[in-house]
């Protein structure tokens, strides 16, 4: 049952780049807001804005409507100028944090050229009848390059970015459309209203999909692009595929597994052009029992290239005029994904809902807001289909009996969920999680009695942390997180080399005459161990770059007071994470106060020697930004004169809890161990075993976990 309903709120607003927004109410008691897009016109991220608010028919959340910005959060702003006259220009609005471009007036006798690095004070927002507009104050001069952040993170983590010159004549060597003659012995389902559904900013489409009914329940159609079709084993472009293993993506860039010719374009299910794909068609009941599956290669053409802003509004009843024609396939996908994450948290899948921290950037590679990337509705459609076609394609080659790339995740250890019952313990919840029944329904069901409360968000993180690292493997021991015997990684061969291997291995079957031939499992072997060390070498840089940015970000304020709550208690101090921007900073040892301060690691806090005083995870605190290390991704606060508070949550008695964080990102650079190496180079000479093995034998923000 909701609590605290207020027929309007206050609070900063955060623009998604897909149009909608969320609410950050100053109230700390009271959750976020989400804001459709068609009231988000006029605002702009970071803006103070009261909003009428109501709870949602299914009661997990509240809607809300701006009724009025009461103050802007952003007055002037650096970006690239573009000329559009000798006196007038745009800074275009790449991040996606202002709702439109800037019209930019130029002073008399100031020079500027196009590209300059330009300081902009606001004059009209986007609400003006002016529209959104603004006056230089100040030339900066050529902009710095983008990508120093990108290029030196990439280096860091020996990740690859500059294709060989042979991969790169290879991919030009390509049509720029698809062939006619690549049509033959393909199903042409090219008057199918299959759609794709991505984020506002992505390019590469890697699936589409299509939704209908039958008399016993439902027709799944999920069309993935057809990689395998361009690229071969063994030839430039795989090569080069497969030493990245996988795409990695910072804010506003990308280094592709694959060339731009290829992922952006051929192999991209762009709307309304003919593209080739391999489709697993599957047949559901009512209950989402999966009946039957077949696997074969098509040609397609997307109806619509929808986002999950505008998937939303059709779910919510606001369909935009260019989606009317696919409306009805995307309520029945919406009806379908419903009823398979009933029955996947019903048998047992680990229901945790983690924002990704989402970096929103100006186009010279600035970080201009920091927010938590919330999931509406529409995410979960499109995750649920994937997750479907994953599974169905697993199933697939064990009934016929070819070995493949399983993506498995083995059951954590008891020792990790023993410290979960102790947070869970100190957050006054007493919960034995290993005495019988699924562990997964006992996590999930334990989890729900903090939702919506503070706890709630640091919770699914540290049980996220409890878990052990998903992996791929030719054994097959099951998806503890998921709860599926069988899951594969199908869906985005584009971003991902395991589904390059996933779908050459069902080619090997369902098309016998193109000379597709099944890897052997010692190949499998090794190209599992390879591909999952190059999953978490990207994910490191991921998160070491958004650490970067985070950095970057918070230096205009040094000095600036927030609020915030404890997310980690260690021995050297105390992480505290911000309530406006999904930012964390640590609080020092010898920062928090005249006293000798003491880590509990039985009931995991910090006490002082003299004054008893505590700090548990949880805690509200208002701390000032004192120091920040863009080079390192490091950011230090210190508690506000104000000091601490103790927030209104009602606590068991001992109410003592705390968690060690993980080694910092910085640190994760420097984890260059003898092993690995040793590794990297076994992987590399059994790669080329690989390869010659194939050779003889013949003569891809995703979306699943």
């Amino acid at each position: 049952m909701k609590k605290n309903i207020k027929s309007s709120v206050i609070g900063f607003v955060k623009r998604h780049p897909d149009g909608f927004g969320f609410l950050i109410p100053l109230d700390i008691e009271f959750p976020d807001v989400y804001i459709p897009r068609k009231s988000m016109v006029g605002v702009m991220t970071n803006d103070k804005v009261e909003v009428e608010v109501r709870p949602e028919p299914d009661g997990e959340r509240y809607r809300g409507r701006v009724i009025k910005v009461i103050q802007r959060g952003i007055t002037q702003v650096i970006g690239r100028f573009h000329p559009t006259s000798e006196d007038e220009g745009m800074l275009l609005d790449h991040s996606h944090g202002w709702g439109t471009d800037l019209h930019v007036y130029v002073p008399s006798q100031t020079p500027v050229k196009d590209g300059d690095l330009v300081s902009v004070k606001i004059i009209t927002y986007p609400d003006s009848e002016d529209g959104f507009s603004g006056k230089i104050v100040k030339v900066l001069g050529d902009a710095l390059d983008p990508n120093t952040d990108n290029m030196r993170i990439l280096f860091i983590h020996e990740i690859p970015y500059d294709f060989s010159k042979e991969c790169i004549n290879q991919a030009e060597s390509f049509s720029e459309e698809v062939e006619e003659s690549d049509f033959k012995d393909r199903e042409d389902l090219r008057k199918d209203m299959f759609v794709t559904i991505d984020g506002a900013t992505a390019r590469d489409f890697d699936d589409a999909i299509l939704v209908s009914t039958t008399d016993k329940g439902f027709r799944l159609k999920v069309a993935i692009a057809d990689v395998s079709h361009y690229v071969k084993p063994g030839d430039p472009i795989d090569q080069d595929a497969y030493i990245r293993g996988t795409s990695t993506y910072f804010p506003g860039f990308v280094a592709p597994m694959l060339p731009e010719k290829l992922s952006n374009h051929l192999c991209s299910l762009k709307p309304n052009v003919p593209r080739l794909s391999l489709v697993a068609d599957m047949y559901l009941d009512f209950q989402g029992e999966l009946l039957s599956t077949k696997i074969y290669e098509a040609v397609i053409e997307s109806k619509a290239r929808v986002t999950y802003g505008e998937a939303q509004e059709v779910v919510d009843g606001n369909t935009p005029d260019k989606l009317k024609h696919v409306e009805s396939y995307i309520l029945k996908a919406a009806d379908l994904a419903k009823i398979l994450m009933a029955k996947r948290f019903k048998e047992g899948s680990l229901n945790l809902e983690i924002p990704e921290t989402e970096v929103e950037i100006d186009e010279v590679g600035y970080p201009i807001d920091i927010i938590k990337s919330e999931r509406l509705y529409s995410h979960k459609i499109i995750e649920e289909m994937m997750l479907m076609a994953n599974v169905a394609v697993a199933r697939f080659l064990r009934n016929k009996e070819v070995e493949t790339l399983n993506r498995i995740h083995e059951s954590p250890d008891p020792e990790d969920i023993k410290k979960l019952e102790l947070y869970m313990h100190n957050f006054g919840k007493d919960k034995n999680l290993l005495s019988g029944g699924k562990l997964q329904k006992k996590i999930t069901k334990a989890l729900q009695q903090f939702k919506n409360q503070p706890q709630e968000y640091i919770l699914n993180v540290l049980t996220l942390r409890s878990m052990s690292q998903a992996q791929y493997s030719p054994l097959n021991i099951g998806h503890f997180g998921l709860g599926f015997e069988d899951y594969v990684h199908f869906t985005s061969p584009i971003r991902r080399y395991p589904d390059l291997i996933v779908h050459r291995q069902l080619k090997s079957i369902v098309c016998p005459k193109k000379a597709y031939h099944q890897a052997a499992v010692v190949d499998l072997t090794t190209a599992g161990s390879f591909l999952s060390a190059c999953e978490q070498r990207s994910v490191k840089a991921e998160r070491q770059l958004v650490s970067i940015k985070k950095a970057r970000f918070m230096e205009k304020f040094v000095g600036s007071e927030f609020e915030g709550i404890i997310s980690s208690v260690t021995k050297f101090g105390v992480f505290v994470l911000l309530r406006q921007y999904d930012v964390d900073g640590l609080i020092r040892l010898e920062s928090l106060g005249n006293d000798y301060f003491e880590f509990d690691e039985e009931n995991l806090c910090l006490v002082g020697k003299k004054t008893g005083k505590t700090y548990h995870l949880g805690d509200s605190l208002k701390v000032l930004v004192s120091q920040v290390d863009s080079q390192d991704g490091r950011i230090d606060f210190v508690l506000s004169e104000e000091g601490r508070y103790i927030p209104p949550t009602p606590r068991n008695e001992d109410n003592k809890f705390g968690r060690s964080r993980k080694k910092s990102f910085q640190k994760e650079t420097r984890d260059k161990t003898e092993k690995s190496i040793k590794t990297g180079i076994s992987l590399k000479t059994n790669r080329r075993g690989l390869r010659k093995t194939r050779l003889s034998k013949s003569s891809r923000k995703g979306k699943a976990r």
